[in-house]
Formats: structure tokens, C-alpha cells, sequence
């Protein structure tokens, strides 16, 4: 790894072209990966991913360039290719280190668990699964780890060093009888290492994936028309991420292109709506001390009582918004310029009782989990898929049915809302903008008074 000497000869380099903003990411991740299908252990993979990236900011032009050979003469003519224009001769950076306060405690490293264990929690999980009888046509268990190390630096003197560990398990059940297939689903995931699993058991995920893909099995089909829905905590926030959070990220403000454009200090939501996007959160699988610029994280609220306040923002957006940087600058890795993206982002807790929502309900649907879907940023138009939900009538949770389907518009759905539960859980994802990146997603159990149900009549 290189030196803070090495660093400031680099970015003096690229300063040198005259840009706004000299940046070098570099980057070393180690992973191993555990996949289990067709009963038997299909891979098995560890390996480590190592490079750096260099961005070269000027006005609103951004050139970028990675290399995988991290020595300082590869990184050295990288930052010479992407300074085209040599005007600033006496270029010089004087990096000063940020260190984070923040608590990032790793209780069992994944590095120091061996590969037996690691096939074992999937093995676990596939024959729990499978244990459900001949209706489980297809098991697919997945165990994930990452450890990634990241040095940054920029001509601005930002300067820092972190560690990233997260650990994740997926389990997908496929459940058919008579022509008709069902799937149940669990992910669970964070940023901790191998503990995972004390607070999440591969048999228990197993079992919660296969009842479910079961029990659709054998649901009747949803009935369609525009009905009240509650939303369970159990859903996690695929609605708040999806269609409305991607519009509060400052390149769509920058853009024009996302319906919360301009309207900051504006009514967007109900007044029983309170949006923040958290990477600070202790565990949570988007968390970190410092985001892929270095710019330390921070918690973000962008909407307070129904009011927009901000968004989620880069640097180089937050500049030419004229906004401070929200410390939502993420990529992939060395290959990705950063864009802004969401971390932990979840609707807060309200004051409601969850039965008392459920008890206001004279027929209508509870949703428990959700799935795919499809969403327009600039209109906030979406259409989800409910994987698991169940009918309500006169205040009583009745049988599951399949095949729900949500269509509506993101903050009208917003703005309608009238109860708001004291509950709060999250769901674990990764979210797919340009690349990819860890997330968590949240909400409370909440009443939306009138939706557009797809089902069968």
C-alpha cells in the first residue's frame, strides 16, 4: 500500500491539469463465496480484488481512469493520462488524515472462520429446506463475505484509511403443485462478520423460506380494485427505497430529472412521514465511517414531517447544487466513479399501535413482503410485486393469497398515508444504480387508505 508521500506525489500529478478536484480510491477486498444448488455444494470461492481509481474533476466535465497494478509509477501514469493540460505548475497536496469515531465492532472475523463452517451453515439450510417434502422443487443457498480495505485521498488534504466487513446469507425455496410455482425468500445480512448467524440460524431462515413458498402454494389469488393496504414492518422499505428514495439522490436533483426537484422546504409527504437515510447505523449492511469520497458518513434526514429538507449527495453534485456533501458518494469499487446512493434508509416510527392499524381496516390487504418491481424517477410511478400477503376484513387477518400486485405513484403514496406504526424493521439488499451497493431499507407498519390492487377479479 502506498505511503501519504506516495498519495500527495500522485494527486500532485493530476492537480496539475487545473482541475476543481484530484481524487485516488484504492482499494483491496477479500472474499469468499459458498453456493449450494441441486443438493450439493456447487462453489466454493475466496479470492482478492486489488486496484486503485483516479478521478480528475474539472467544472462539470469528471475523467476517470483504474489501473489493477497499484504501484506508485502504474498510478503515476495513470494520473498523467488523465491530466491533458498542464497549468498548474506549483501544484501542491498536503494530506492530513481523518480518523473516525464512529464504532465499527467486528465480533468473529470472517478471515478467521474456516471454509468447513462457512459450508456448513449452507448445508444446514439446504437440508432443513428440503426437509419439507416432495412439493420443494429447488433449493439455492448462498453464503457471502467481504472484507474490504480502502485508502483515500484528495487535493482537498482528505485523507483516510478504512475497513469495511459485511456478511450475508441467501436462501431461495421454489415451491410447486398442480402447475402452480411459489417462491419464499430470506437474505438476511450486515455489516459484521461470522456473528451473523448467533441472531440469524440458517435452519430457522430455512424454515421461514419454505412455510412461506408453501403457504402461497396453496393461497388463492388476490382480489384486484383499489382497496386500503397495510404495509407491515415485515416489508421492510422496498417501497421508501424504490419509490422515493432514488429521487432524493442530489445527480437526479442535479438533473431535473426526479420529481422532488426544487421543492426543498415544500409539503412531499404526509405529516406522519419522517425520512432518513442513516449509514452511521450500528450493524446495518449500508453502514460505514466514511463513504467512497472519504467524506465521513453522517445521518441524513430528508424528509421531516411531511417537509423536503435535502437530499443525498456526492461531491460533485453537491457542488453544483450549491449543497454541502451528505456523505452519500458510493461505488462498486476502483473500477466505478462515485454516485450518490442510499445507505440505510428507512421511514421513522410513529406513534400508532400495529393492531390498531390492522383493526382499522374494513376489507383490504396486508403485505408482508414485497418483491420485484419497476420504478420511473421522474414521476415516481411504480408497479411491485407482493410475494407474501394477506386478506383483512372488519379488522381481522384472514387467509394468504397470491399474486398481488401494487401499482401507484411513489409520493402520492407518500402524502396519503394516515397511520404510522411504533414499529420499525429493515431488510437487507443491494441496491443496482449504474453498479452495485450494500443497503438496508426500512419502515414501520403503515396505512395507505386507497391503492390500486392488481389481482384477479
Amino acid at each position: 500500500m502506498l505511503d501519504k508521500s506516495q498519495l500527495e506525489e500522485i494527486l500532485n500529478e493530476v492537480q496539475k491539469a487545473c482541475g476543481d478536484l484530484a481524487e485516488i480510491f484504492i482499494e483491496e477486498s477479500n472474499s469468499t463465496a459458498v453456493a449450494c444448488e441441486d443438493d450439493k455444494i456447487e462453489k466454493i470461492v475466496s479470492g482478492t480484488d486489488a486496484g486503485a481509481g483516479i478521478r480528475v474533476i474539472r467544472g462539470k466535465e469528471i475523467y476517470y481512469g483504474s489501473s489493477t497494478d497499484t504501484s506508485l509509477p502504474a498510478l503515476k501514469k495513470l494520473a498523467r493520462s488523465l491530466a491533458a493540460r498542464q497549468e498548474k505548475e506549483n501544484a501542491k497536496t498536503e494530506l492530513s488524515p481523518t480518523l473516525s469515531k464512529m464504532p465499527y465492532e467486528i465480533k468473529m472475523r470472517p478471515n478467521d472462520v474456516s471454509i468447513d463452517e462457512k459450508v456448513a451453515v449452507v448445508e444446514k439450510a439446504n437440508k432443513k429446506a428440503r426437509s419439507y417434502g416432495d412439493r420443494i422443487k429447488q433449493v439455492t443457498v448462498r453464503y457471502v463475505d467481504t472484507n474490504q480495505g480502502v485508502t483515500i485521498a484528495n487535493s482537498e488534504g482528505a485523507y483516510v484509511e478504512d475497513q469495511r466487513i459485511r456478511t450475508r446469507f441467501f436462501i431461495n425455496v421454489v415451491a410447486a403443485k398442480g402447475g402452480v410455482i411459489q417462491t419464499g425468500y430470506e437474505a438476511p445480512g450486515a455489516s459484521s462478520g461470522f456473528e451473523l448467524f448467533d441472531q440469524n440460524d440458517p435452519e430457522e431462515q430455512a424454515r421461514l423460506a419454505s412455510e412461506r413458498a408453501l403457504m402461497m402454494l396453496e393461497a388463492p389469488h388476490a382480489p384486484s380494485g383499489t382497496m386500503p393496504v397495510v404495509m407491515s414492518t415485515e416489508a421492510g422499505g422496498t417501497m421508501i427505497h424504490e419509490a422515493c428514495g432514488h429521487g432524493l439522490e442530489a445527480d437526479f436533483i442535479m438533473k431535473k430529472t426526479s420529481i422532488y426537484a426544487g421543492k426543498v422546504g415544500r409539503k412531499v409527504a404526509s405529516e406522519l412521514i419522517t425520512v432518513i437515510d442513516d449509514p452511521t447505523m450500528a450493524g446495518k449492511f449500508g453502514t460505514y465511517r466514511f463513504d467512497d469520497e472519504g467524506t465521513p458518513s453522517r445521518k441524513n434526514v430528508l424528509i421531516e414531517n411531511g417537509i423536503l429538507k435535502g437530499f443525498m449527495s456526492d461531491r460533485f453534485n453537491a457542488k453544483l447544487l450549491g449543497i454541502e456533501p451528505s456523505g452519500n458518494g458510493r461505488r462498486q469499487s476502483y473500477r466505478n466513479k462515485p454516485v450518490p446512493r442510499m445507505t440505510n434508509t428507512y421511514i421513522a416510527r410513529g406513534k400508532s399501535d400495529p393492531r390498531e392499524i390492522i383493526d382499522s381496516i374494513k376489507q383490504g390487504l396486508l403485505v408482508r413482503r414485497m418483491g420485484g418491481g419497476q420504478v420511473n424517477v421522474t414521476n415516481g410511478d411504480f408497479v411491485f410485486e407482493v410475494t407474501e400477503g394477506y386478506l383483512i376484513e372488519n379488522g381481522k387477518v384472514k387467509g394468504p393469497v397470491r399474486g398481488a400486485i401494487l401499482t401507484g405513484n411513489g409520493p402520492k403514496v407518500l402524502e396519503t398515508i394516515d397511520m404510522v406504526g411504533n414499529d420499525l424493521t429493515f431488510q437487507t439488499g443491494v441496491c443496482g444504480k449504474y453498479d452495485h451497493a450494500p443497503v438496508s431499507d426500512g419502515q414501520p407498519t403503515i396505512r395507505i387508505p386507497e391503492i390500486i390492487v392488481g389481482g384477479r377479479a
